[in-house]
């Protein structure tokens, strides 16, 4: 049982784990030990509320394909079981992820000291530049 929150858990049987091997460069343990974790979460197939489902397919995400199935492949670590809770652990900071509310940006207008900075920040330069002409004697 993957706990999200207090009020929200995903049941074992909806996350498919498989051992597969890792990639990458370790002689022959690579080779020969399937340490790796490739995780499949359908998110239509869920029991998570509907407020969950709609932000995780509303994600700009490339672990979650078309269908709605989040796939992460988890390789970091030597040994199966890591591997196993580090992927579990990516898939809850990514539901916990998409659950998260961004405040709505209140526009502000610029102070009147910021403005006379930049106007006189602006005339500084302009005068910069006009003393760059050619010299009249």
């Amino acid at each position: 049982m993957l706990e999200i929150s207090n009020a929200v858990q995903v049941p074992d049987a909806e996350i498919e784990l498989s051992a597969i091997r890792a990639q990458g460069a370790g002689g022959q343990n690579v080779n020969k030990v399937s340490s790796a974790m490739h995780l499949r979460f359908d998110i239509n197939a869920s029991s998570l509320p509907p407020f969950y489902k709609e932000r995780l397919l509303a994600l700009r995400d490339s672990r979650i394909t078309g269908d709605g199935v989040i796939v992460i492949k988890a390789q970091q670590y030597r040994t199966q079981e890591q591997n196993r809770a580090d992927a579990l652990e990516r898939l809850r900071e990514l539901i916990l992820a998409a659950t998260k509310v961004e405040k709505k940006r209140r526009p502000t207008k610029p102070t009147l000291g910021s403005k006379t900075r930049r106007l006189e920040g602006k005339t500084k330069r302009g005068a910069i530049k006009a003393n760059r002409g050619r010299v009249d004697f």
